[in-house]
């Protein structure tokens, strides 16, 4: 890594850190294909050692999808999987020309310090879901990026689901009522536990509710606008294959400003041998003059039955419901294969973002074009399509408030706004 001017005035360099499955199942591939279209330049990996790099160089899939195409690995490959660099991802952001884009895919309690050391060296960042843990850390984080002039998105990457944005819309123009009862559901794989969850997971880290289950709670308050307003979340533990102990199972239930409920229900068991990669839904009922209305998304069955004859990977077993809405590779006009989806897009547009903040600033950092990458920040905190901490910290306070509840055997939490925005547990249980 170098200092040197990027010279190509239309592309961002992109270093991503942490090297595990998000990674290999949509975060690569989606910087992979943009760096094909001419918006991303050098790809650089950070881990906290050679393995996780190892297996992404060599996996056949992203090889036969993007032939050609190759990262900067930091340690390089070479190294021994068992020596540990865990500040190296530090160094390599130090050493990236300003204005570039750091992505975020650590596990959850290492978001906030990668964030604010991208920020510190003037990059644009993007998340995996949850930002943070902490309300206050995603205002202190929203405050430094804006200062600056810097863009920081949040992978919540259902907000840009076909069906979730129809449902916006049709939310905002009235034609369901006002919400008021729903259930959504996020279980995934089973073989999650045998992966490096295993090492972070655990019970004082974080939980179902808070790893997955920010993806409904979030979604329902992208369709509706609906703020929560305290929550209680049980957890069931159990044991990873190595001994440590974590919440396994989680129920939530959630409480909106107007009375509404949502009852969310998340883990880590989907059986390995059933037909999917996992189950997820989403159900909402609402109340209108003398009748109902309805949302009901059922995200694991999407129309497509498809029978192997062999097992093809850990996500598909031999009779598989296909999900072709998230994130696959196809067949299309240039060399190898292209990501379509969601998926693709929610990064896409992060990314996106940025080169448009960086072109509107055209480069510099004086006052009137700092002030020009704030205009667009501004706009995109407004629109609320892509989830920042301007326009999500919600997400933190509802996460904030899922640990103190699961860590104090599912008591119910208020979740304060105003002034000064908190949470606590409610007097009595």
């Amino acid at each position: 890594m170098n200092k040197e001017p990027n010279n190509k005035s239309k592309s961002i360099d992109v270093t991503i850190v942490g090297g595990g499955m998000i990674t290999h199942d949509l975060i690569l591939p989606s910087i992979y294909h943009l760096q094909r279209t001419g918006m991303v330049d050098q790809i650089s990996i950070c881990a906290l050692d050679s393995a996780p790099l190892k297996l992404l160089m060599n996996s056949s899939e992203i090889k036969e999808a993007f032939p050609g195409q190759q990262f900067h690995a930091y340690p390089p490959v070479k190294e021994p999987s068992e020596k540990k660099f865990p500040d190296l991802y530090m160094e390599v952001i130090s050493k990236m020309q300003p204005r570039q884009m750091v992505v975020v895919a650590l596990p959850d309690p290492l978001h906030y310090g990668a964030i604010l050391n991208a920020l510190d060296h003037d990059q644009h960042v993007l998340c995996v879901k949850p930002l943070v843990l902490k309300h206050a850390q995603a205002v202190e984080i929203a405050a430094k990026a804006y200062e600056k002039g810097l863009f920081v998105g949040i992978d919540y990457h259902k907000r840009f689901d076909r069906r979730s944005l129809i449902a916006r819309r049709s939310y905002q123009l009235n034609q369901f009522g006002e919400f008021v009862m729903g259930e959504a559901k996020l279980i995934e794989c089973y073989f999650y536990r045998n992966s490096n969850f295993q090492n972070w997971f655990t019970c004082e880290n974080t939980d179902p509710f808070v790893y997955i289950g920010c993806h409904y709670v979030d979604l329902v308050y992208f369709i509706t606008g609906l703020k929560p307003v305290g929550l209680s979340v049980a957890g069931v533990k159990g044991k990873f294959p190595n001994g440590n102990q974590g919440y396994l199972w989680t129920n939530g239930r959630v409480h909106f400003e107007n009375g509404a409920i949502l009852s969310v229900t998340n883990g880590l068991g989907y059986p390995d041998q059933a037909a999917g990669s996992n189950e997820q839904c989403l159900q909402m009922y609402f109340e209108g003059s003398g009748q109902t209305g309805m949302i009901n998304h059922d995200d694991q069955f999407r129309g497509v039955e498809h029978a192997y004859l062999e097992e093809i990977g850990s996500g598909d077993s031999r009779f598989s419901y296909i999900n072709p809405d998230f994130m696959k590779l196809v067949p299309w006009e240039g060399p190898g294969y292209k990501p379509v989806g969601y998926g693709f897009e929610s990064v896409a547009a992060s990314v996106g973002m940025a080169h448009q903040i960086e072109q509107a600033g055209h480069g510099k950092t004086d006052p009137v074009s700092i002030e020009k990458r704030r205009d667009i920040l501004r706009e995109i905190d407004e629109k609320g399509i892509i989830a920042t901490p301007g326009n999500s910290s919600v997400n933190e306070l509802v996460v904030e408030a899922a640990r103190l509840s699961i860590l104090n055997e599912g008591r119910y939490v208020q979740i304060e706004y105003g002034a000064d925005p908190g949470v606590s547990l409610r007097a009595g249980g």
